[in-house]
């Protein structure tokens, strides 16, 4: 079966909705992250 050929503009539409959805992915990994590491800091000033 053989692919659908789609133009430049759909091609470059459909990257750049998916870099915005990877870069949302991205965002709120980093937040976890962070989060984890303040809970980390704030239980390592604790005595």
């Amino acid at each position: 079966m053989r692919m659908s050929r789609i133009s430049f503009e759909e091609l470059v539409a459909q990257n750049k909705q998916q870099l915005l959805e990877d870069q949302k992915a991205i965002d709120k990994i980093e937040e976890l992250i962070d989060e984890k590491h303040a809970k980390k800091l704030e239980s390592s000033y604790v005595n």
